[in-house]
């Protein structure tokens, strides 16, 4: 009988992945661990199995991309349990940033000697002629997107007060952890991510004020639709058509996404690593 267990997320489009996760399934499996997926592999010792027969498990270990992180952070979020992303070559927010030994990501998992870098999340919810009809969160952002090649029309008001009317291709609601991602993109400032905030983006405004803010998480954000029809989407993963008049209501999360470390790191070598920023002769400590 198992007694301890680790549910596997893999982009099953990467060669790297995959044996990254028959590797690890095998190390695991010799410390006694049921190891599961959802994921579209066939790997000897791993088990198979619906998002929603998945076991309780102790952590969810994530071989792929920041997109695939987002993809098992829908999984460890609903747990309450670590998250851990192991670094395939390429270097992202919320991976390993080293490439490690799998003998030491597994040794790790087993002794249980990760550390913990809990990221706050956004919740979302739409209301419709005065029902709520949706709900959801977001780790990375909420975002209010144009559905035609016209602009999309919102009012956007802060803490119960309007702040200004946008006509605009959009508008970006970010976490400190998505702050490096869309938000960076479209012009938006970079936060570290054990800030609790919330950066504010409008897209391509056609207004003078259309600056990124950065609010309070404890504040509420208030987007009503006057276009016929726009989408909201939080993390490119969950999407919902909205039309005119719904109202959205974005403030912070209640619970946060654990990332698990093997090694920790600050944020500041993260930067420098992923964009290869020029730090050649620093004479530090």
């Amino acid at each position: 009988m198992n007694s301890r267990s680790a549910i596997l997320v893999i982009n099953s489009t990467r060669d790297e992945a995959v044996k990254a996760a028959t590797i690890l399934t095998s190390l695991l499996k010799k410390a006694d661990f049921l190891c599961s997926t959802a994921s579209d592999v066939t790997i000897n010792g791993l088990q198979k199995v619906a998002v929603e027969e998945l076991p309780e498990a102790e952590i969810v270990i994530v071989l792929g991309g920041d997109g695939t992180i987002l993809r098992g952070a829908e999984i460890s979020s609903a747990r309450g349990i670590p998250l851990l992303g192991v670094n395939l070559g390429h270097v992202g927010f919320m991976a390993e940033v080293e490439k490690l030994s799998f003998d030491t990501v597994a040794a790790s998992i087993i002794d249980k000697s990760y550390t913990i870098d809990p990221r706050m999340l956004l919740s979302y919810s739409v209301d419709r002629k005065g029902s709520e009809i949706t709900s959801g969160w977001a780790l990375n952002e909420v975002t209010i997107a144009r559905t035609e090649s016209t602009m999309v029309e919102l009012l956007v008001q802060v803490d119960h007060r309007p702040l200004s009317r946008w006509g605009c291709d959009g508008l970006i609601a970010a976490t400190p952890t998505g702050s490096t991602a869309y938000a960076f993109s479209a012009g938006g400032p970079i936060l570290w991510p054990n800030l609790d905030a919330v950066v504010l983006l409008p897209i391509s405004a056609h207004a003078l004020f259309a600056r990124p803010m950065v609010i309070s998480p404890q504040s509420e954000i208030v987007v009503e639709i006057e276009s016929v029809k726009a989408t909201l989407s939080a993390d490119a993963l969950r999407e919902f058509d909205l039309a005119e008049g719904d109202r959205v209501h974005i403030t912070g999360g209640a619970t946060d996404v654990l990332l698990a470390h093997v090694k920790q790191t600050l944020f500041t070598d993260r930067l420098v690593a992923k964009f290869k920023l020029p730090v050649e002769g620093w004479r530090g400590e």
